[in-house]
């Protein structure tokens, strides 16, 4: 496998073609008044959450930032992160900010995100991930833990969410969404890149038949629900979809996930254009920047880099029709 230490898919394949994901991550916590959080990690490094003084660098290309992007908005928290987007492509040295004027992020003034990583770790060894917060002042790294970067904007910033902003982590729901969480992660939003990354038909096999097996029950569960935990928006619906978004468009094809398309899930396809639809989400998702970083970047698994002119995306308008079911 090619040098990606860059992507936001960053891992390695095992001797057995099994695609393994590195997931150690700056594990730094954003919380109220730097306290010692109640759920996850805790013996970390602690910041304060202080509006103005942290930037959300998210590529809208990468399902993983995409999920930062969608929280942010829901929150209603656009006045208080500022948020830098990376264009689509990069290389094995980082993502960089070239869709801004002489390719430079307007608040840090770095061509790089590496530079921000560097900064803080001199030499820093490991992916250069986004999404990333960093400290606007210093121009450093904060943290790159995209699970918890989320989760603590949704319950460290409650003071600053707008009014009416959904709970995206309520108390009652956290162990079901815990449950439900882990198994989409494992099977599904990293589902797909054990199969796009397998090194060997077993191992392939082995991952596709995991990933339908997951979408086959997602797809039962949606049947009599209209969100996966519970009758509201959680972050578990956020978390499938930025993967479900991208499945018709790069998944199918490009990571060789093709036993159906999402479109030929009626439950599954019925519960995307509804989060599609919902104000905040549809707005992150751009297909073109999504299709130019797989088949432009993956150079490994597309060596051409030809960027397929389809599928056509007009059905994400579509009336749902979920509303019947809550």
């Amino acid at each position: 496998m090619a040098d990606q230490t860059a992507e936001e898919h960053r891992g390695y394949v095992q001797p057995g073609g099994e695609f393994n994901r590195d997931t150690h991550y700056i594990p730094d916590r954003i919380t109220k008044d730097a306290r010692t959080p109640e759920h996850g990690p805790q013996d970390v490094p602690l910041w304060p959450v202080e509006p103005g003084r942290y930037r959300l660098v998210a590529a809208k290309a990468c399902p993983w930032a995409n999920r930062a992007i969608i929280v942010r908005n829901l929150l209603g928290l656009e006045d208080v992160i500022s948020w830098g987007a990376p264009g689509p492509t990069h290389d094995e040295r980082s993502w960089t900010f070239d869709l801004d004027p002489d390719g430079k992020d307007p608040v840090l003034g770095i061509h790089f995100l590496k530079d921000a990583y560097e900064k803080r770790f001199p030499g820093y060894p490991r992916g250069i991930t986004v999404p990333a917060i960093v400290e606007v002042s210093s121009g450093k790294v904060v943290t790159n833990d995209f699970p918890w970067i989320t989760h603590d904007l949704s319950t460290e910033w409650r003071e600053f969410h707008r009014e009416g902003a959904p709970d995206l982590w309520p108390d009652d729901l956290r162990a079901e969404m815990d449950e439900v969480n882990d198994r989409v992660f494992r099977d599904v939003n990293n589902g797909v890149y054990r199969c796009g990354f397998a090194g060997t038909q077993r191992a392939y096999e082995r991952g596709y038949d995991r990933l339908f097996a997951a979408l086959d029950w997602l797809e039962d569960r949606l049947a009599t629900r209209r969100y996966l935990v519970g009758d509201r928006l959680t972050e578990s619906d956020i978390r499938l979809f930025t993967t479900l978004a991208r499945f018709d468009a790069v998944y199918h094809g490009h990571f060789k996930c093709n036993r159906q398309k999402l479109i030929e899930f009626p439950n599954l396809w019925a519960y995307a254009r509804d989060l599609y639809q919902t104000p905040g989400i549809g707005e992150t998702i751009d297909f073109d920047q999504i299709k130019a970083h797989y088949y432009v970047v993956h150079k490994d698994i597309n060596p051409t880099g030809i960027i397929p002119k389809g599928p056509d995306t007009s059905g994400w308008l579509e009336p749902h029709g979920r509303e019947s079911l809550g």
